[in-house]
């Protein structure tokens, strides 16, 4: 059984920061409450993106589900075009590796599970991709 707290992160290796390589400061904070030396065959990460900021990604190796508990933002689709407003109670899934941006309007705060599940020292490419990691390297 694992059990762990947020505030227990806070400070540590699974405490990250990251986004737009052209901002002083990153554009969300990922505090990672599982991740894959855990054993659990995904990783469980409670994020925060900031307000103001827009953040692009592409989950080239991971399939993300993302459920959003505060703020509000909007999800752009790069490929299809379609925009959808995130606010709470809202879930959505990067199943086909959509390319996509977060126009954040209001601080989001979400629960994000990925999988494979990343070892916590991945870092978005000029892409958006994070590489896929694995315990042994």
């Amino acid at each position: 059984m694992i059990v762990r707290r947020l505030d227990d992160l806070v400070g540590t290796d699974a405490d990250v920061e990251g986004g737009d390589r052209d901002r002083a400061a990153g554009t969300w904070r990922s505090r990672r409450l599982l991740l894959a030396r855990d054993g659990a065959g995904f990783s469980l990460h409670d994020t925060v993106l900031y307000a103001g900021t827009s953040t692009t990604m592409h989950y080239a190796n991971h399939v993300e589900a993302v459920y959003v508990i505060e703020g509000s933002a909007k999800l752009r689709d790069l490929e299809s075009g379609e925009v959808h407003a995130l606010a709470p109670g809202t879930m959505y899934l990067l199943d086909g590796h959509e390319r996509h941006v977060l126009d954040v309007e209001e601080d989001l705060r979400c629960v994000c599970v990925f999988n494979p599940p990343v070892t916590g020292r991945e870092v978005h490419d000029a892409d958006g991709v994070y590489p896929l990691l694995t315990e042994d390297g």
